[in-house]
């Protein structure tokens, strides 16, 4: 599990540098990798389409990013875990306006020759039933 949790902190650092190399490295970096994410097409197959999220994620939030993780629990057996935490960044357009967004983060990971990756990940915003929204503020 220290392997785990070492690979989220990476991860954070990663983002918060935005450092797409890094960022990928915790990722099976083949198509065996299945994302889930709150960005259209919301699901991606393989590290490359999600290389290429990435990449288009950081170039539209061209300022500063600040991203931090909480609650995460980690789980494993064998060469399998998972774990699920809460993510909350601030990321800056080129034109300095602010988008606040909290994400439920569950991971898949499998131990590939020796190493921890994540070979699924599903991020998810609870809504607001009244208005069929996002909620992209609360846990």
């Amino acid at each position: 599990m220290k392997e785990i949790k070492a690979l989220n902190q990476r991860f954070a650092a990663a983002v918060k540098a935005k450092d797409i190399n890094t960022i990928m490295s915790v990722y099976a970096p083949d198509e065996g990798l299945l994302v889930f994410d709150v960005i259209p097409p919301r699901q991606y197959v393989g590290a490359k389409a999600y290389r290429k999220n990435w990449e288009d994620a950081l170039a539209f939030f061209s300022g500063p990013v600040e991203y931090e993780m909480s609650d995460l629990h980690i789980e494993t057996d064998g060469d399998l875990g998972f774990s699920h935490r809460i993510d909350h960044g601030v990321l800056t357009d080129e034109a300095g306006e602010k988008l606040s967004l909290t994400l439920r983060i569950t991971n898949v990971y499998r131990k590939i020759d020796g190493k921890w990756l994540i070979v699924h990940e599903h991020a998810s915003v609870p809504v607001d039933l009244a208005t069929g929204k996002a909620d992209f503020s609360s846990k």
